[in-house]
């Protein structure tokens, strides 16, 4: 049993030994080697020499350069060829490796080391600087003192130039490209690097950013007529010639220091705007069936605008800031609204041809020869845009020396209307020079019991030769 023993012990103190022996022969291994279980930036450097790791590193580390991006969102790219960037791990692999102790290399048996080690740059420092002197913010950079507050006139209305605020402070937005450049960073926001901040404000630019204020609560008006198909904003660039000025050209201000409402400035939109729009008795371009465009003058359709409604409106709504969509009241009120009323549903009478149409939707839906006004007694029917106003059936037409019925009658323009003629054996030609009617539209009994089935009230009817 002793002998036993005695050669257990043996056996034992040799493994000891042994184990030793290789403890410390790796610890050796190890002093000019990264120990046991070390990945550097994703890479296993168990063994490996400073010059095999960073031949590694380097082989997989790439920069191009940095983009600079200002507070416009605009970028701004400085390659690394332009600057004559290097670079390399050595010197921090270096401070690394001395971190780490040979003899200590156990304790990496676990989980090991695993550290992220960012190279050492070097580059062209005047090449930088020059480089950064070339981007567009550094052109023409204003010193802090020219930079001013203002109100300005614009064909939008008035409009704040502040340039005393987000300003860019050079200085740290070189810093900001140095240190990034230093880092091996790709990207660098100057607004995130905060290199932008406001300017102190003197007496005189606090008393101009005062006024704005009230300008653009003045100018704040989202009211939009509907012109028919056509929408009329009521806003800044529209408002701002409501505001009362000196003969100076300064602002007035009310008691309460509120800007003040330009005497009639309301009146003078809504009469402006009533002039362009109300088409009752305008002149209008019709492109006739037989081809060419006419002129069409006169006449009692169309659109009229209520402009004592729309004063009492406009001043009302403008106060209360509104935001609104609004349609205009009418005296008057065609079927379409806008300057192209007439729309694709209306009665055409060409008297030159002495032909009358009615289109339905644009489709033609009657087409038929018509008498009209006795031209050689001055009886012709006068020409314009008119509307049908009436429709009767079984009417005496009377006049200076007659007295003739008809079985449909569609007054256009006074006593002058649409009507059958039983009296008349033919229609269309030029009949109308010798043997006219007294103004009215004289039409065939079939076409025109057909155009009272279909026309209805306040049909627009084109008349002109």
């Amino acid at each position: 049993m002793k002998r036993l023993l005695k050669h257990m012990a043996v056996i034992l103190g040799i493994a000891t030994v042994s184990l030793m022996v290789t403890y410390a022969g790796l610890a050796v291994y190890y002093r000019n080697a990264f120990t046991y279980g070390t990945w550097i930036n994703g890479i296993y450097c168990t063994g490996k020499s400073i010059q095999e790791v960073n031949r590694e590193l380097t082989k997989d580390f790439v920069y191009e350069g940095v983009t600079v991006t200002d507070r416009e969102g605009n970028s701004y790219a400085i390659s690394a060829e332009e600057i004559a960037y290097q670079f390399d791990f050595l010197k921090a692999l270096e401070v690394y490796q001395k971190k780490q102790n040979p003899w200590m290399w156990i304790d990496s048996l676990p989980d090991g080391h695993k550290v992220e080690l960012v190279p050492v740059a070097s580059y062209d420092q005047e090449a930088l600087e020059t480089c950064f002197a070339a981007l567009p913010f550094c052109q023409n950079e204003k010193k802090d003192r020219e930079r001013k507050v203002e109100i300005v006139r614009t064909t939008q209305g008035y409009a704040l130039v502040n340039e005393r605020t987000d300003v860019l402070s050079l200085e740290q937005a070189r810093a900001a490209v140095f240190a990034a450049v230093e880092d091996s960073v790709n990207e660098v926001s100057l607004v995130e690097a905060g290199c932008y901040h406001d300017l102190e404000l003197t007496a005189q630019m606090q008393e101009t950013l005062d006024i704005w204020e009230k300008l653009a609560r003045f100018q704040r008006c989202g009211i939009v007529y509907q012109m028919g198909e056509e929408e009329i904003p009521v806003d800044a660039s529209v408002v701002c010639d409501w505001i009362a000025t000196d003969d100076n050209g300064r602002f007035l201000f009310d008691e309460a220091g509120e800007l003040q409402l330009k005497e009639n400035a309301i009146e003078g939109f809504v009469e402006r705007l009533a002039d362009e729009y109300d088409t009752v008795g305008a002149s209008r371009q019709f492109l006739s069936t037989r081809g060419d465009l006419v002129t069409v003058e006169g006449g009692l359709y169309g659109n009229k605008i209520d402009r004592e409604a729309e004063i009492a409106y406009l001043t009302q709504a403008f106060y209360e800031k509104r935001n609104e969509v609004h349609r205009p009241a009418y005296i008057q009120e065609a079927w379409k609204q806008g300057k192209e009323d007439i729309g694709s549903t209306y009665i055409e009478v060409d008297m030159g041809e002495q032909k009358m149409y009615y289109y339905v939707d644009g489709v033609l839906m009657i087409d038929t020869p018509i008498v009209t006004g006795n031209t050689s007694r001055r009886m012709g029917t006068p020409s314009g845009v008119n509307y049908v106003y009436l429709k009767q059936k079984n009417r005496i037409l009377r006049g200076q020396g007659y007295a003739s019925h008809v079985d449909f009658w569609m007054p256009v323009k006074g006593n002058i209307g649409i009507h059958d003629a039983a009296w008349r054996g033919k229609f269309g030609g030029t009949i109308y020079q010798t043997n006219g009617s007294h103004g009215c539209i004289n039409t065939p009994r079939p076409a025109m019991e057909q155009l009272y089935d279909m026309a209805e009230v306040g049909t627009p009817v084109v008349m002109f030769y």
